[in-house]
C-alpha cells in the first residue's frame, strides 16, 4: 500500500495505473477506522482495479469546535488496518493540501430541503462542509466509483444529489451498515461511550427492527411516537425518529404512498450522539 500526503504525488501515481479499462474506487473517511470502513474498502477492492482511501478530519463540517477537537485521530492504527484490506493507496492530506488559500473550494449546489431536515435541523452548516470536502476530494482523486456507508444515509443522499446536479463522472455506491454482534452500528464514536451507555446503545437497533416489523400494523406517526418513547425509556435522549422517503428525505404520511421508506434517528447516549437508520 502506498501512502501519499501531497495531492500531486497521488495524481501522478493514479496516472500510471489508469488506462486499459482499469477502474479506480475511492473511500473517503475521517479516520478512526473500524470494520465498517473496511467493508467499504473490501467492496471497492472487489469491484475495481485499484482502491484509494483518504483520511482527513474535515474542519468545515463541524459546527461545534469542541466536537472537532474531540474527534478521535488514530493514524498509526488506521494504517495497520488498511494494510491487507485491499486498499492500494492511502491519501493523508493536511488542511492546507485540501483547502489551499489561493483556491476557491466552495461548491454551489441547491440541496434544499435535503440539508434542512433531520441532521440538518440539529447541525446547521454540517452538510455544506460535507459537500465541500467530498467535491474537493473527488477533484483530487477522480475515481470511477465512490463508496459511502448506509449509516450516514442523509449524507449519502446529499452527495448523490450533488453528483447529479454537477454531472460528475462518478458512480456512488452505498454499502450496507456494519454492526457489532449486539446490533450497534459501527461508529468511530462508539469508543467514547461509557460502559453503561455502551450496554444501553444496542436498543437503537432493536427499536428499528421492531418498527420494521410493525409497518403493516401502525401508522407512520404512531411508529415515530412509539420509537421516540422507547428510546427515552431505555435511558437515551432522542433528538428525532423520522420515517422519510428514501430518495427525497421528505416526511411521508403513509408507507403505501412511497416506493422507498427509511427510518432515521439520532439520540444522545450520555454526551455521545449516535445515529442509525433502517430501510423499511
Amino acid at each position: 500500500m502506498y501512502l501519499f500526503q501531497r495531492s500531486v504525488d497521488l495524481q501522478n501515481w493514479l496516472e500510471t495505473v489508469r488506462g486499459h479499462n482499469r477502474k479506480i474506487g475511492f473511500v473517503p473517511t475521517m479516520g478512526a477506522l473500524h470494520d465498517g470502513h473496511l467493508s467499504l474498502i473490501r467492496q471497492s477492492a472487489a469491484e475495481n482495479s485499484f482502491t484509494v482511501c483518504s483520511i482527513f478530519v474535515n474542519p468545515t463540517q463541524f459546527n461545534d469546535a469542541s466536537d472537532l477537537e474531540k474527534y478521535p485521530r488514530t493514524p498509526g492504527n488506521d494504517i495497520e488496518l488498511l494494510v491487507g484490506s485491499g486498499c492500494n493507496a492511502l491519501f493523508l492530506p493536511t488542511v492546507e493540501e485540501v483547502y489551499p488559500t489561493d483556491l476557491d473550494t466552495s461548491v454551489s449546489v441547491d440541496l434544499h430541503p435535503l440539508d434542512t431536515v433531520m441532521e440538518g435541523a440539529f447541525r446547521p452548516g454540517h452538510f455544506a462542509g460535507v459537500v465541500q470536502v467530498v467535491y474537493r476530494l473527488l477533484q483530487l482523486v477522480q475515481p470511477d466509483q465512490l463508496y459511502m456507508g448506509q449509516k450516514d444515509y442523509q449524507q449519502l443522499t446529499i452527495i448523490r444529489e450533488m453528483i447529479r446536479q454537477l454531472e460528475l463522472p462518478v458512480k456512488l455506491v452505498m454499502v450496507p451498515i456494519r454492526r457489532e454482534p449486539d446490533g450497534l452500528a459501527m461508529s468511530s464514536r462508539n469508543v467514547r461511550l461509557s460502559p453503561a451507555f455502551r450496554a444501553i446503545a444496542p436498543v437503537i437497533h432493536r427499536i428499528l427492527q421492531q418498527v420494521k416489523e410493525q409497518v403493516d400494523e401502525k401508522s407512520v406517526s404512531e411508529l415515530e411516537a412509539w420509537a421516540m418513547q422507547q428510546l427515552a425509556e431505555a435511558g437515551l435522549r432522542p433528538e428525532y425518529f423520522e420515517i422519510v422517503d428514501g430518495n427525497t428525505l421528505k416526511a411521508i404520511s403513509s408507507l403505501s404512498k412511497t416506493k422507498s421508506a427509511v427510518a432515521c434517528m439520532a439520540a444522545w447516549a450520555g454526551d455521545i450522539r449516535l445515529i442509525d437508520n433502517m430501510i423499511l
